[in-house]
């Protein structure tokens, strides 16, 4: 990873979620309060924005800037979220370049990071569910010697799994939680953008 594919990623991300937009939030309309995908779409708006007059000397100066302009741009649960993950991620790649196993290291402290702010844990129907296998592939591979696209390729599909496997569940955390068993049936919005998070991330690397 270094400082041109991490801009890569972001903008990767954006444009997934200008794709996705209605989808995700369709898919908050039946569990949430039907803006993920307007909100998703405002940050990383705002972030490409915000890259377009950086330039970062470090791949974590980057991603601490996409954090940054998160938290101050979504509205609602998912830009401390994403923000505080983006963040938590770049202060432990003070390097212009990191290698899968560096990056596999800084995933988890974002992951730390969405899960003291949101307090939630893998099945309570939330991003964790999709962040948690993603990271686990992606270390996997990356302390297995696989270069950064294949440690990415084997996350994005984890994360996908994960998205999937939200679906039967009861939401415990969010404004989900407060349909109670009707939450059963959809998949979650936040692990969805999780799983487009990660997929940019493989995508961008195999282009590499």
């Amino acid at each position: 990873m270094d400082i041109d594919l991490a801009r890569a990623w972001v903008q990767a991300i954006a444009a997934a979620v200008d794709q996705r937009k209605d989808h995700l939030t369709q898919l908050d309309s039946a569990i949430g309060d039907a803006d993920h995908g307007v909100n998703m779409h405002r940050g990383f708006s705002a972030v490409t924005t915000a890259l377009d007059g950086t330039d970062p000397d470090t791949v974590g100066a980057l991603l601490v800037k996409v954090g940054t302009t998160l938290v101050s741009s979504i509205g609602g649960a998912s830009g401390p979220l994403y923000g505080s993950a983006f963040r938590a991620i770049g202060k432990m790649l003070d390097a212009p370049r990191a290698t899968p196993q560096e990056f596999a290291h800084a995933l988890a402290p974002g992951l730390d990071a969405i899960r003291k702010l949101g307090a939630a844990t893998p099945g309570d129907k939330t991003m964790i569910d999709a962040y948690t296998p993603a990271l686990a592939a992606f270390q996997q591979q990356a302390h297995a010697g696989a270069d950064l696209a294949a440690a990415a390729l084997a996350a994005a599909d984890a994360a996908e799994d994960g998205l999937r496997a939200t679906t039967p569940l009861q939401a415990r955390k969010g404004r989900a939680s407060y349909l109670g068993a009707r939450s059963i049936g959809h998949p979650d919005p936040g692990a969805a953008s999780t799983a487009l998070i990660f997929r940019a991330l493989a995508e961008t690397a195999v282009a590499r």
